[in-house]
């Protein structure tokens, strides 16, 4: 039995990735193939890896119609995130399909990667414009201890089938991955996972950290030095132009009007800068960077970290 008509379009709302994107739920709390520990959804009871329908599929493309029709503002995404794993929507494709028959806004989803070892789903997620893989773990152990997956699944099949959808995809894929503190983000852990993204054709690598409270209340985000050391060894082995930070609220880097304080803080949540620069930056705007950033670091705004013999400022999160 599928759901009801329920409001499963939400937005537009600023996305750190995707600019102004329209939200597609098409996937009811909480039905996952993952039971990831950070999830600020809650835990997945029981998660599930068959495929099935969850909303019939013209009632979900006529609501993004209308909410496109009805959008005050300029749409860059439509975006299936939904309060579970999307790929376990066997209309998922048939969606993007309609949708993009009328819609002239490109179509985004954020998937997990579990079940693209699957040749539906491949199909599926290659009409699409933009693909967002979780890749929080490289090694067995690890993705076991913070993603929760269905015991059905395996972590080499399920990397296997990225890089190969990578390989031949002709849209744009991203990459996001999670640090939790004590779980995932030492260095050796880190090192996995980038010699594994160094594999695939991305356009971009975003290291989050959780800042909205988890399923497991034992979840922390890890120390900023920790950040640093990751996102550090990202950009040596990507390159530092497809390294992204995402350690703040979407809302508060979005509509600056040219504060150079704004504008520092803004820039930190996406790449640590070295307090030289900073320093520059600030003196160039007329003020005084001995007063303004002791007053930023004592305020709880920013962290001073340092790191291969230089001073970095990065936003703090923690």
């Amino acid at each position: 039995m599928l759901a009801t008509k329920a409001s499963v379009v939400f937005g537009p709302v600023p996305s750190r990735r995707l600019g102004m994107s329209l939200g597609v739920n098409n996937i009811p709390l909480k039905h996952c193939t993952y039971s990831c520990v950070y999830c600020q959804l809650g835990r997945t009871k029981r998660p599930e890896i068959e495929r099935r329908a969850f909303y019939g599929p013209d009632e979900v493309v006529d609501q993004v119609i209308r909410a496109v029709e009805e959008a005050g503002e300029k749409i860059d995404y439509i975006t299936f995130v939904p309060d579970g794993e999307p790929t376990l929507d066997v209309n998922l494709g048939k969606m993007a399909e309609k949708i993009k028959e009328v819609v002239s806004v490109p179509v985004a989803v954020l998937t997990n990667g579990s079940l693209v070892y699957r040749d539906d789903v491949v199909s599926d997620l290659s009409v699409f414009d933009l693909v967002s893989f979780k890749i929080d773990a490289a090694d067995v152990k690890t993705w076991r201890l913070v993603n929760r997956p269905h015991p059905g699944l395996k972590l080499g099949r399920i990397l296997e089938a990225i890089k190969d959808f990578t390989a031949t995809y002709s849209g744009t894929v991203i990459t996001e991955t999670m640090l939790v503190s004590g779980v995932n983000d030492s260095i050796s852990k880190c090192r996995r996972v980038a010699e594994f993204l160094k594999e695939l054709k991305i356009k971009k690598a975003y290291i989050a950290v959780p800042i909205r409270p988890p399923s497991e209340p034992w979840v922390k985000p890890p120390a900023e030095d920790r950040v640093l050391s990751c996102y550090s060894l990202m950009w040596e082995y990507l390159g530092e132009s497809k390294v992204e930070l995402m350690i703040g609220y979407e809302k508060s880097n979005f509509k600056l009007v040219g504060d150079p304080v704004k504008a520092l803080l803004a820039t930190t949540s996406v790449h640590p800068m070295r307090i030289d620069y900073a320093y520059k930056y600030l003196t160039e705007k007329g003020l005084d960077p001995d007063k303004v950033i002791p007053e930023l670091v004592s305020s709880g705004e920013i962290a001073i970290v340092e790191y291969r013999g230089h001073r970095f400022i990065i936003r703090k999160f923690g």
